[in-house]
């Protein structure tokens, strides 16, 4: 490693005075003309995080939901993950390093991961449309390139194609081929294959508005459509022509404001959906016979498949792989995890098959080498019905990007199942209700003081707290309440909810008197009356309130953090894990 070289090449990116940056679940992300220095530095250490690895690492120039003039960068690992907490210390302390300490902070890295400095390394990156991102992606190809990695720019890319990339590279092509061609057949192969199957129930011509943020997706759909035409027909909007970027469009906008994007106009229970700046979430909405809007998130998206699977997995293997005593009810227990897409995919991980969406819309699902080989076998070896199922588990498999939540991919899946199972998208929507729920936040002088458990759905300290919030939730029917400390400012988010908007109400505020007095409130005592706009929804499977073996998780409708992720397991032997996101808070 030529630290002379470095030092050289840094003075090029100069980190502006006094700016901190934190790496989290998103990378980096911040105003552009801050993020010089950041590319260079993450392309320093992808080229370490490969040569530890001894595999391909991802780089991708993007932030996502955000505005256009905002940038980020996130870095891929080996099998199109997320880069490992203790590899995220690395970027963090490597990101706000001085000039002066640069070297140091390498050396350290190096030394603390036991990085060989003689190993090859193999970097690749993309990008979004942003106007920053064409600079910036070079700014990454300079740390590369100084201290010896190899690359390969992808140029323009979603998120999950890159994280596709990644994973392919590192599976010797056994994924895929690791281009965007590549891509494209894969996906739409398994698609047009799957859609053949369908009958002429349901929406009997599949046509489907895509508003695409004026993003990447937009390129790469318009690139892919003509694979999967036969299958469906894609109208697009906002798809960069005009317009900037994530402005009054794109998933985030919709599911927060509650609202078409605008530049699409929405006919009587026509089927719309959105796609999010870096293309790696979906929401989708439709327009009532009465004119109101009705969003359906990544909870109802993970409900539909989820019980597709099922339903596939009970044809193929009901009395073999799965004992004929099973209980249908058994085949999906629920499971919780933190917050966080992170915690999220290594929980499904752990499962022969594993579905999880945050209500966000962003998700994808898993299925174990194991499964796979399971499920082939099938397709060759069962007969009639059962090959078919077969068949179809196979080609859903390839349909699924196993890398990431990706927009494009899921949309085939939702848009596959709806027409196998001859599904409107209102039949669709009538999956479950949902129950009356409030979140509010309470000022307090240090959050620090609130810690949780229980996947952030029990209060630990301040002592007394969660006696009070169980002794207020008896009061009410259908009821449940959560505390949980902001990630960003000293204020504590409660939720709240029950079987009418004034219990969810009264609840709510209740509650927020007690984390007042308990947890060191400060200012105005919390006051009784709600903005229209602090109303939530909550989702609630096959009947309000119940917890029996069918329940959904519940979900909050607006803002972008939350609580906990609740997930649905579908076992056979090990279990097919189903995340959602429990509550999710601005």
């Amino acid at each position: 490693m030529d630290l002379g070289a470095i030092t050289k090449y840094s003075a090029l990116h100069a980190k502006p005075n006094g700016l901190i940056l934190q790496y989290g679940t998103a990378g980096f992300r911040t105003k552009a003309e801050h993020l010089d220095h950041v590319m260079f530095r993450m392309g320093l250490l992808a080229v370490l995080r490969s040569k530890q690895t001894k595999s391909t690492i991802g780089v991708m120039v993007t932030a996502s939901h955000n505005p256009e003039e905002d940038n980020g960068v996130k870095l891929v690992d080996p099998l199109g993950e997320m880069l490992a907490p203790s590899w995220e210390e690395h970027a963090t302390c490597l990101a706000n390093a001085e000039e002066q300490d640069m070297q140091r902070v390498l050396i350290d890295i190096s030394e603390k991961e036991a990085v060989n400095l003689q190993q090859d390394a193999f970097v690749v990156i993309g990008r979004d449309t942003r106007p920053s991102s064409e600079k910036l992606s070079q700014s990454v190809i300079d740390g590369v390139t100084v201290v010896g990695g190899q690359f390969h720019d992808y140029g323009l890319l979603t998120t999950p194609q890159l994280h596709y990339m990644v994973y392919c590279r590192n599976t010797g092509g056994r994924y895929g081929k690791a281009t965007v061609e590549g891509y494209y057949q894969k996906l739409s192969k398994a698609f047009v294959e799957l859609t053949k199957q369908a009958s002429c129930s349901g929406d009997e011509y599949r046509s489907l508005k895509v508003d695409c943020a004026n993003g990447i997706g937009a390129l790469k759909l318009r690139e892919m459509e003509h694979y999967f035409s036969q299958g469906l027909s894609v109208q697009l909007f906002n798809d960069g022509s005009k317009g900037k970027l994530n402005h009054l469009c794109g998933a985030d906008f919709v599911k927060s404001h509650q609202k078409p994007p605008q530049g699409m106009e929405i006919k009587s229970n026509e089927r719309c959906c959105s796609f999010d700046g870096d293309a790696d979430r979906i929401v989708y909405y439709y327009h009532d016979a009465d004119g109101h809007f009705h969003l359906i998130d990544g909870d109802k998206i993970a409900t539909l498949i989820s019980s597709f699977l099922k339903e596939l997995l009970v044809e193929v293997w009901w009395g073999d792989w799965l004992p004929s005593k099973t209980r249908l009810s058994e085949i999906v227990p629920v499971y919780c995890t933190k917050t966080g897409v992170k915690h999220l995919h290594h929980k499904a991980q752990e499962f022969d098959i594993g579905v999880y969406f945050e209500a966000n819309g962003h998700g994808t699902a898993l299925f174990s080498t194991a499964v796979e080989m399971k499920i082939k076998q099938s397709a060759e070896q069962l007969e009639d019905k059962k090959r078919k199922a077969a068949k179809m588990l196979e080609n859903i498999i390839d349909l699924f990007n196993q890398a990431a939540g990706d927009a494009i991919s899921d949309m085939l899946v939702i848009e596959a199942i709806l027409a196998l199972k001859g599904l409107t998208v209102q039949q669709w929507d009538a999956l479950y209700t949902d129950l009356p729920n409030r979140q509010l936040k309470v000022q307090v002088a240090d959050r620090r003081v609130i810690s949780t458990t229980n996947a952030e759905r029990q209060a630990v300290t301040p002592p007394g707290l969660q006696e009070a919030i169980n002794d207020l939730v008896k009061k009410y029917k259908l009821s449940r309440a959560f505390v949980r400390p902001s990630g960003t400012e000293d204020v504590v988010r409660v939720y709240a909810e029950a079987d009418s908007q004034e219990s969810a109400d009264h609840l709510a505020h209740e509650v927020s008197l007690a984390v007042f007095q308990l947890a060191g409130g400060i200012g105005e005592r919390p006051q009784p009356g709600y903005k229209a706009a602090e109303t939530t929804h909550i989702n609630n499977a096959f009947g309000p309130g119940t917890a029996n073996e069918h329940t959904v998780p519940k979900q909050c409708r607006d803002g972008s953090r939350s609580f906990a992720k609740e997930t649905r397991a579908l076992r056979m032997r090990s279990a097919l894990a189903s995340h959602r996101k429990l509550i999710m808070i601005n």
